[in-house]
């Protein structure tokens, strides 16, 4: 991980935690971590569409320094696009980053790198960070693949993004076969799978803008994990699923500096 860059740990809830659940979870990782976590570690929490307006009140009341998370949002300011959630609205909500491209919404609801690619634009003209998710099927890892299709998702997805643009967005690497398993891509891999994503962002924006983005892993993050992910030279932060669900798992992964150096 490069001293340049400021690490980003990030906590996806997916379709966990109602409101009333979301308010006590963020409390006690508030209260668990310390100025100095706050310090060295940007913290992004990511709850249901439900939850970000008892979430942004909480945070905005008690100036909590945790960053405001989306999980997903559409391509389109507005329009007859029913159960879908503008990233206009997200704005005004607060939101700091949204997750874009996540595996389980490119496979099982059939996003398309395209419309990915669509939803970072979006996500982008109205003020906020996407946080782009790639990553293979175990099928394609066990093909070899895995490097051409990432750095095809990651091309699509930043091709028409000015170098500024790509400089504020965050990748995460995610292994499809390593959501929700307890599997991890070893370090090593993770470190060789990022290292391309970094080499393929500075083909298609920049030298400077490779350096500047942050690059994520996510699969199974754990605390007892978190501290040799993040020896690795090109990862500067996590994606945390299920993990993020237990303040006090989570403030572990956050507080990894203390067990890793």
């Amino acid at each position: 991980m490069s001293s340049e860059r400021q690490p980003i740990v990030s906590g996806n809830w997916k379709m966990n935690n109602n409101h009333f659940e979301a308010i006590q979870c963020v409390q006690k990782l508030a209260y668990l971590l310390q100025k100095e976590d706050f310090d060295a570690v940007e913290v992004t929490v990511h709850p249901p569409f439900t939850d970000l307006r008892s979430m942004q009140t909480l945070i905005d009341a008690d100036q909590l320094r945790l960053k405001l998370g989306a999980q997903n949002c559409h391509s389109e300011d507005k329009g007859a696009f029913t159960g879908e959630v503008s990233p206009v609205f997200l704005g005004k909500l607060g939101v700091h980053y949204v997750i874009v491209g996540h595996s389980e919404r490119r496979e099982l609801f059939g996003e398309t790198d395209e419309f990915v690619a669509a939803k970072v634009a979006a996500v982008l003209k109205h003020g906020m960070a996407p946080i782009l998710c790639v990553g293979e099927t175990l099928a394609e890892r066990e093909a070899g693949v895995t490097l051409d299709k990432v750095k095809r998702q990651v091309g699509i997805a930043l091709e028409k993004r000015s170098n500024e643009q790509v400089k504020n967005m965050v990748i995460a690497y995610e292994p499809i076969w390593a959501i929700g398993t307890g599997k991890n891509a070893s370090p090593a891999d993770a470190q060789e799978v990022i290292a391309a994503i970094r080499a393929e962002v500075a083909s298609v924006a920049s030298a400077p803008a490779a350096n500047a983005i942050r690059l994520q892993y996510g699969g199974s993050v754990k605390a007892g994990t978190i501290a040799d992910i993040m020896r690795q030279p090109d990862i500067d932060g996590v994606l945390v699923g299920g993990a993020s669900l237990d303040p006090t798992e989570f403030a572990r992964i956050v507080q990894y500096r203390r067990h890793a150096f």
